[in-house]
């Protein structure tokens, strides 16, 4: 048994726990995939590759609102795929290059599992390596869920880890799911051609969003695809390439390719936690601490496989706060989740941060509310945009934003302000009042919510 200081568990954020100040460590990575974790791989990154590619294909298309004569010649997806993938592939490979060269870090590659406590079984290409870690990160992320349904009918389906890098687009892509994922890239294949049916079994897309928002979106939605709401899929039957959809109000929808986006589970039961003393929760996430520390002594778990938030950024977070705690065994940092924004890189862009109006009901919080369209700012007028718009919510008392919530182009970027201001506390009055707001910028729209509280 091969004994490492530290074992880290997972090359996607975990691997962002190792730095320079690790060097005096004998440091063990293992992962059974490239570097990169899913976030480069399958996940964050392409996608927002591809869904950029999509807005100009859509610019395109809608050039004729601003008075320009084009015409959309269509999308390359075969070139777009590896245009992507050509630079994300390598981006993986001189990650993991980059580990093989340090003369304190040492690769494994394959699927690690727990033997006992702090005691690893490593099983790859190579065949199996024992390894016995001082202190072990466990990173190993989430995978798609995949309803029984589906699982046990034999015909094929695509998930978010393997539909980005088909050598062509669907002719008819269904879409089981209307989250985040399934609004993404519904628009990346919408726009590359593909005929899209969304079948979600609430009652509006994006149903974990602010009302307003997952109303607006769905009607959005209803104007490009096909959505079939407050519906659920009983049977997946047909044959590949000709599946057929059997949902519980009787109907069927008939498509080529399935798409399933229906959320993610941790991949903890992948590792024998219960053999190294490591507890979960009943939805499979490892209990931490605020510290990140598992209920194993030595153990600290980081991102999808614990967290309450599974975002990047927040893997990454907790990834900065457990180098830290390896380090510094006497001065323990501590991770928050309170305010994390948010984005969701579908046609237009949704952002959000904090409480939604729904959610501040069912707390029985007071609160009040204003809306700003971009239709009412200068920019907006410059964008011809009829649909966006931002909302905050305050605390009447304390004028602290208690969340925000935009939808329209460059949200993920005009959240920013609304989410540095819960996280400091500045009130809202503050934040519309002290700092200068670019005329005619598009953040006019973020300033002018927050005035309308009349706070």
């Amino acid at each position: 048994m091969r004994h490492h200081d530290l074992v880290v568990l997972g090359a996607g954020s975990g691997n962002a726990v190792i730095d320079d100040r690790f060097a005096g460590l004998d440091v063990a990575i293992v992962e059974p995939g490239p570097f990169g974790g899913t976030c480069l791989n399958r996940g964050c990154i392409p996608s927002k590759m591809l869904a950029r590619t999509a807005d100009v294909a859509d610019g395109v298309r809608e050039a004729g609102r601003f008075d320009v004569d084009a015409v959309l010649g269509g999308v390359r997806w075969t070139e777009a795929r590896e245009r992507v993938f050509g630079r994300l592939d390598r981006e993986a490979a001189d990650g993991e290059a980059g580990r093989r060269r340090s003369d304190f870090v040492t690769v494994h590659r394959g699927r690690a599992r727990f033997t006992g406590e702090r005691e690893l079984l490593v099983a790859g290409d190579q065949g199996e390596v024992r390894l016995r870690g001082g202190q072990i990160v466990v990173a190993v992320g989430s995978r798609p869920v995949v309803p029984a349904a589906v699982r046990d009918s034999g015909l094929p389906y695509e998930t978010s880890d393997t539909v980005m890098r088909r050598r062509t687009p669907p002719r008819h892509l269904a879409v089981l799911g209307g989250g985040y994922i399934a609004a993404e890239l519904a628009h990346v294949f919408h726009t590359a051609g593909s005929r899209i049916t969304v079948v979600e079994h609430h009652h509006t897309l994006l149903e974990p969003q602010d009302e307003a928002v997952s109303r607006a979106y769905t009607r959005i939605a209803r104007s490009r695809y096909q959505v079939r709401t407050g519906v659920t899929l009983t049977r997946l039957e047909g044959e590949p390439g000709r599946l057929r959809l059997v949902l519980d109000d009787g109907s069927a929808v008939e498509a080529d390719t399935l798409l399933v986006a229906v959320g993610r589970t941790p991949n903890s039961d992948t590792i024998d936690a219960d053999r190294a003393g490591i507890a979960l929760r009943e939805d499979g996430r490892i209990v931490v601490d605020a510290h990140q520390r598992t209920t194993a002594h030595g153990v600290f778990a980081l991102g999808d496989v614990c967290t309450p938030v599974p975002l990047k950024h927040v893997a990454n977070r907790e990834a900065q706060v457990v180098a830290h705690n390896l380090l510094n065994p006497g001065d323990l940092a501590v991770t928050r989740h309170d305010v994390v924004p948010a984005a969701v890189f579908t046609r237009p862009q949704i952002a959000q941060v904090g409480l939604t109006e729904q959610e501040c009901r069912g707390r029985g919080l007071e609160y009040t509310t204003a809306t700003r369209r971009y239709a009412d700012v200068a920019y907006g007028w410059a964008l011809e945009d009829t649909t966006g718009f931002c909302k905050v919510i305050a605390d009447p008392g304390t004028r602290r934003l208690l969340g925000a919530h935009i939808l329209g182009p460059q949200a993920s970027t005009l959240i920013q302000p609304l989410a540095i201001a819960m996280s400091l506390g500045i009130d809202a009055p503050t934040l519309a009042r002290a700092p200068y707001w670019i005329h005619p910028a598009l953040t006019e729209v973020v300033a002018n919510a927050l005035l309308d509280l009349g706070l």
